[in-house]
């Protein structure tokens, strides 16, 4: 298993930082737009949406510059870069949902 340094670059930090960016942009008003049924709810908050683009994006490097080496082994490298990066974009648009779903449904 090779273990990659925090923040290195590689093809699953770079897919992860893709996946999690475009996905945090989106996943702060997915859950308004669905809650209200009104499209106009995805770009209601455009500065949260910004946040959650950063942080979706770091939080995709960083995680995804860590899972997808660990799988080289087992899949190869290609197929491993690429799970490893849409595993690791897919935490941070999780994480972004959920706390919209809470602070939109949860109240």
């Amino acid at each position: 298993m090779k273990r990659p340094r925090f923040g290195e670059s590689n093809l699953s930090a770079l897919i992860g930082a893709i996946v999690g960016s475009v996905g945090g942009l989106f996943a702060v008003g997915l859950v308004p737009a669905i809650h209200t049924r009104d499209v106009a709810q995805f770009v209601a908050t455009p500065v949260v949406s910004f946040v959650g683009w950063i942080i979706g994006g770091i939080v995709g490097w960083i995680t995804g510059g860590q899972i997808g080496p660990r799988f080289e082994t087992r899949l190869g490298e290609r197929k491993a870069n690429l799970l490893g990066g849409i595993l690791g974009g897919l935490i941070p648009i999780l994480s972004i949902a959920a706390w919209s779903w809470h602070m939109t449904v949860g109240r």
